[in-house]
């Protein structure tokens, strides 16, 4: 039988949240409105989980450029709520590094004919025509499911080398999931049309825009980190907590039902239990242990790290992209954000100094990932200079800020994984997964927050007497990539808008 430790103090509350990130957040802002009191349980010294912004000497920097857009007014609207004016709209400009050019993307027609030339447009259209004739089979791989719908040699200029950047493993190990998800919609048909009219994400409609490819979207003030921040102030207004500085230590279950977690060296007992924990973490700190298969499968979910290197930047209008996809080999750079184009307060000396980030994707310890801060920092000066965007004696300052478990990686036994650990997790009702690394979908914050809602709505049903209404397992984060669409029907959207059930939810 697991004990509690004796020299650890018990506190009581509705509801546990195991995760400060947009998904336990959310969670507890929707359960905390209904006057069920949460207590939300956050490893790291500041709320925001992977969309948290860091300050380093009073300049803002985002961890990988968080933008708000999504087509689901329900998650618009709490965004606005929480942020009021706060919230400002932006242009998005973004390019393509490659071959020593700048591709605007979404496309120009003008601008491609130019970098690329006449022979190889004409070549990318016969390698299009091609795969539309004689498409790879079997398509269960991410070259396969991008070369057929673009040409092979399309995917070699536009999402070969940066994909491989980011997930450390050859396109033909990653699976096709990851394309339908995260460029769902995208198309050779699409891109031409877009390259010739322009994307307008108002004009014809958010339910029409292309994810991809819109040109406008929200950003906090601040970064990111504000939108979490103030949540949290709400929340703790509400009479609800928020423990910064408690990494969850254990998870401690009996009768199939999740009974307590100690974290920070306090216990912490509820009815009911959230987590936005890394499924692989999660199940190592349960105690018992699970059953050994349930363990092993836990113990296959793998992970893609990351590693912001923020940079003080003498200067002002250094480039004009929020964002820019670094396809360039000879650089280990990834991307790179142009902080001060999302807003302007992201600099504490706007009209003099920048704020920058240069991206590096890595596996936690790993050579890049154990590289001494001042060689990221040198390395981070050096492919700006290559890259010609900025002169090396330009850059003042930095941060090295590492990020574990950044992105959930799809490998070919991931959906098998997962079925296993639904299946446990069947068994446990008074625990909900939500978020990018609770349900292990590369997702982006609406699905996370969405999750959460539905994960506060069924908690709610639950303590009026009434079942679970949502499965949460049902709503498809990489099969319609919310900004695109989702695995729920108007009916099952109009539970969500209703507001009877929360005003009656602590009843």
């Amino acid at each position: 039988m697991v004990g509690r430790p004796s020299n650890t103090s018990t506190t009581h509350t509705d509801v546990v949240i195991l995760g400060a990130g947009p998904a336990g957040l959310t969670a507890a802002y929707e359960l905390s409105a209904a006057g069920v009191s949460c207590i939300v349980l956050e490893r790291d010294a500041v709320v925001g989980g992977l969309a948290k912004t860091v300050d380093y000497k009073g300049y803002l920097f985002d961890l990988g450029g968080h933008r708000f857009y999504t087509k689901v007014e329900l998650i618009e609207r709490l965004w606005h709520e929480v942020l009021g004016g706060d919230f400002l709209e932006r242009p998005r400009l973004s390019r393509i590094f490659y071959r020593g050019r700048f591709f605007h993307y979404p496309l120009d027609v003008l601008n491609v004919v130019k970098n690329l030339g006449p022979l190889e447009i004409v070549a990318c259209g016969l390698s299009f025509l091609k795969a539309h004739l004689f498409p790879t089979t079997p398509e269960d791989n991410l070259a396969a499911w991008v070369s057929n719908r673009f040409g092979h040699r399309l995917f070699k200029i536009f999402f070969e080398s940066y994909t491989e950047k980011v997930w450390g493993m050859p396109c033909t190990e990653i699976s096709a999931d990851w394309a339908a998800q995260r460029i769902r919609g995208l198309s050779f048909s699409s891109l031409v049309k877009n390259a010739f009219r322009g994307a307008d994400s108002k004009g014809g409609g958010k339910q029409d825009a292309i994810k991809t490819l819109i040109r406008e979207f929200h950003y906090p003030r601040r970064g990111p980190g504000m939108m979490w921040a103030k949540m949290q102030e709400v929340l703790e207004r509400r009479g609800s907590q928020v423990m910064v500085n408690s990494p969850v230590e254990k998870i401690i279950w009996k009768h199939d039902r999740i009974s307590s977690v100690q974290a920070g060296g306090r216990v912490y007992t509820a009815k009911h239990f959230i987590s936005s924990l890394a499924i692989r973490d999660f199940f190592k700190m349960m105690e018992p242990a699970p059953p050994a298969a349930v363990r092993q499968t836990a113990e296959d979910f793998r992970y893609r790290d990351f590693i912001t290197v923020g940079l003080i930047v003498r200067g002002t209008n250094l480039f004009p992209d929020n964002w820019i996809y670094v396809h360039e080999p000879a650089v280990q750079v990834g991307r790179i954000q142009n902080y001060s184009n999302w807003s302007r307060e992201m600099s504490p000396t706007p009209e003099t100094t920048s704020s920058l980030g240069m991206e590096y994707f890595c596996f936690e310890n790993d050579a890049l990932w154990n590289m001494p801060d001042a060689e990221l920092l040198a390395m981070a000066r050096r492919e700006l200079a290559l890259l010609k965007l900025v002169k090396p004696e330009d850059v003042l300052d930095g941060k090295v800020v590492r990020v574990p478990k950044a992105y959930p990686v799809y490998v070919d036994n991931y959906t098998e994984s997962l079925s296993e650990v639904r299946d446990f997790l069947a068994n446990v009702p008074n625990l909900q997964l939500v978020g990018r690394n609770g349900m292990h979908r590369y997702n982006n914050q609406d699905h996370s927050m969405l999750t959460a809602l539905m994960a506060a709505r069924n908690i709610m049903r639950e303590r009026r007497g009434l079942a679970p209404q949502f499965d949460l397992w049902q709503m498809h984060g990489e099969g319609e990539y919310l900004e695109e669409g989702l695995m729920l029907d108007d009916q099952e959207l109009l539970k969500l808008e209703s507001p009877d059930l929360a005003q009656a939810a602590g009843a």
